[in-house]
């Protein structure tokens, strides 16, 4: 630091000696008063639970671990729960999975109060609002402890996660600055706990599933590599550009064409005669990957009598009228069709989960104003975690615990790499390296049907390329949307699928 030292002229004479001492003592109050890091707060407790029919008693840990620069400067503080299986002689022998939600912002309440965690808050199965409290808070046997240790991780700006000492948001609000903070939490904690031999699972739902692919790039380049066993992304986004669309970009509509077609059979919007659920989505599949992707490359090169065709097909399978879908030019995007599909009855769609429907103060409009899926359950979910985390983990902190922050994702640096130079990111290639370079790598991929957030045929599209090792890829796919556990029947298979998955890489 450069110091600027003001010399006072008295009488016509220059006193350094005296003017120095003074200068510097006023510079040194001029300081910024020195960061205050934050204590570490653990709280540790003791269970015995049956999952999957087998008691295991297990200890939750739930704490902050603090990261820091190159500087050795504290920036961070990560806040994790970790649920370890007491009595393990051998931790070679044990798989441990890391799991995160998305956003970019969100905590990781959703996979741990939804779907894996010991326990889990019963919402309707049926995508009914969940109302106000009081909810039910219930075991939940289906979790996956008695084949996995599994460590829930909030990023920082979500849950009690935080910037501290000389951090800065920017540091870590980025596709590259969040997967780094990410890695290195993971690492440490390995270090910490001895168990770097153990099998490692990472488990990513939404942007979850980004930072995972994110994570394999992070984790295994390099010579400190870490090799995983697996990779389970739940309602996957890699490639946005399967999603993202925009005047120049129509693959998204492509994309979106099965699941609307899902969605509109739920509803009774289609006919559905001689059809299962799985035999219209088929059709919807193939209809999207020919005569409608060709459709939209022709644009108005299409003569009229393929038009017609296209328009008459796109119209069976999306339920939307073809005086609708003229206007559109064929071309209708996921806000589009949740106000769309219902607007004779008054009701509008939800986007997480096309199953919820909701009513709005008008039937004008070409969007929904909010969704009926997010708020249907936010509030049974807020309301669980933290009672969950006072009574059962005896969590107790002078602190809000962030569900879902936006300020991370406004201020989100989209860039992939250095020479990154803008367009859609694409994260597909990041999983495909990873398992040509490892062999024992395993994908898992759960799909929910009617999930207007991150569809399903845009994973399928992604895992289809970058010469993708399809015998190490297991796809799956659920009666519900983004979020499949909070159908029960979802949750079920959901649980077995995972259980099998990881159980298999033992063999």
């Amino acid at each position: 630091m450069k110091h600027i030292f003001k010399i006072f002229i008295i009488t016509g004479i220059i006193s350094l000696t005296q003017t120095f001492p003074a200068a510097i003592a006023a510079e040194s109050a001029k300081k910024a008063p020195e960061v205050k890091i934050p204590k570490i707060l653990t709280s540790v407790t003791k269970h015995t639970e049956k999952f999957n029919g087998k008691r295991i008693k297990y200890t939750a840990t739930a704490t902050d671990t603090h990261l820091k620069n190159d500087k050795g400067q504290v920036v961070a503080s990560i806040f994790s729960i970790a649920y370890v299986k007491d009595g393990v002689k051998d931790e070679s022998t044990r798989p441990i999975t890391f799991l995160f939600n998305g956003g970019p912002g969100s905590a990781s309440l959703w996979l741990q109060m939804g779907a894996f965690g010991p326990k889990r808050v019963a919402v309707p199965s049926d995508a009914t609002d969940a109302g106000a409290a009081p909810y039910k808070v219930v075991d939940n046997h289906l979790s996956l402890l008695d084949v996995t240790d599994m460590v829930f991780i909030d990023p920082v700006g979500t849950g009690y996660s935080k910037v501290i000492g000389k951090g800065k948001g920017k540091d870590f609000w980025g596709l590259n600055e969040d997967a780094k903070s990410v890695a290195k939490f993971i690492q440490k904690y390995v270090t910490e706990h001895r168990r770097w031999n153990s099998p490692k699972y990472i488990a990513g739902e939404s942007y979850g599933t980004t930072r995972a692919a994110a994570l394999v790039k992070e984790l295994q380049q390099g010579y400190n590599s870490m090799a995983l066993n697996g990779v389970i992304l739940i309602s996957s986004v890699l490639d946005f550009q399967t999603i993202d669309g925009g005047e120049a970009n129509d693959q998204p509509y492509v994309s979106f064409l099965p699941t609307f077609a899902a969605v509109a059979w739920y509803h009774n919007k289609v006919d559905k005669k001689g059809w299962t659920l799985k035999t219209f989505v088929d059709a919807a599949r193939k209809f999207a990957m020919n005569d409608y992707s060709v459709a939209l490359l022709k644009g108005n090169r299409m003569t009229a009598a393929e038009r017609k065709s296209v328009t008459e097909k796109l119209s069976q399978f999306t339920g939307l009228s073809k005086k609708y879908l003229k206007e559109s030019r064929l071309r209708v995007n996921e806000f589009r069709f949740m106000k769309q599909l219902l607007r004779d009855q008054g009701k509008v769609l939800g986007r997480f989960d096309g199953r919820y429907t909701g009513t709005e103060e008008d039937s004008v409009g070409g969007s929904i104003r909010s969704d009926p899926s997010s708020y249907g359950i936010s509030g049974a979910f807020t309301a669980a975690v933290n009672d969950y985390f006072e009574r059962d983990l005896k969590i107790n902190r002078d602190a809000t615990y962030e569900v879902l922050s936006d300020k991370p994702g406004k201020e989100w640096d989209w860039k992939q790499g250095k020479h990154w130079s803008g367009g859609y990111p694409a994260l597909g290639n990041y999983i495909a390296r990873g398992m040509r370079q490892n062999k024992d790598l395993r994908i898992f991929v759960a799909n929910g049907y009617f999930d207007m957030a991150t569809p399903f045929f845009g994973t399928e599209y992604t895992m289809a390329q970058y010469g993708m090792d399809k015998s190490r890829i297991t796809m799956d796919y659920f009666k519900s949307g983004h979020m499949m556990y909070l159908h029960h029947p979802s949750l079920i298979k959901l649980s077995k699928d995972v259980h099998k998955f990881i159980l298999d890489g033992k063999k």
